[in-house]
């Protein structure tokens, strides 16, 4: 059974960084697509950001291009997304998801994911 960990957010000034990290635990990450998600208050979960563990594929919304960048350490089976520039609309909660049929950059949604992280909290605000 595969399970996602999120670690690394916190309260951030805007402009600041951080770095989210994605742990899979279970499984190997070898052959599966990992995205990061943000839902803020009130609003739909959105995909910001994937990568394909075993091509090195990745994929981002306008919103993150040239802000975020993701990788992966298949050693470490984890994924991370280095977040630079930060703005207060980043503030939600960010989950980290698995989707099995690694399809990263096939426009997918939130429905299409597999297997999901309980979330971590980033709070951008000076």
């Amino acid at each position: 059974q595969l399970q996602l960990v999120e670690f690394g957010g916190g309260l951030v000034q805007p402009g600041g960084s951080l770095r989210l990290s994605c742990k899979a635990y279970g499984v190997t990450l070898n052959y599966y697509s990992i995205g990061w998600f943000r839902q803020a208050p009130g609003k739909e979960r959105e995909e910001v950001s994937c990568i394909s563990t075993s091509s090195g594929r990745t994929n981002y919304d306008d919103s993150a291009k040239g802000r975020f960048t993701i990788s992966r350490d298949n050693i470490k089976n984890t994924v991370y997304l280095q977040m630079n520039s930060l703005k207060s609309e980043d503030t939600a909660i960010w989950y980290c998801a698995a989707d099995l049929s690694n399809r990263c950059g096939d426009y997918l949604t939130s429905e299409d994911y597999d297997y999901w992280g309980q979330g971590t909290q980033v709070t951008v605000s000076s």
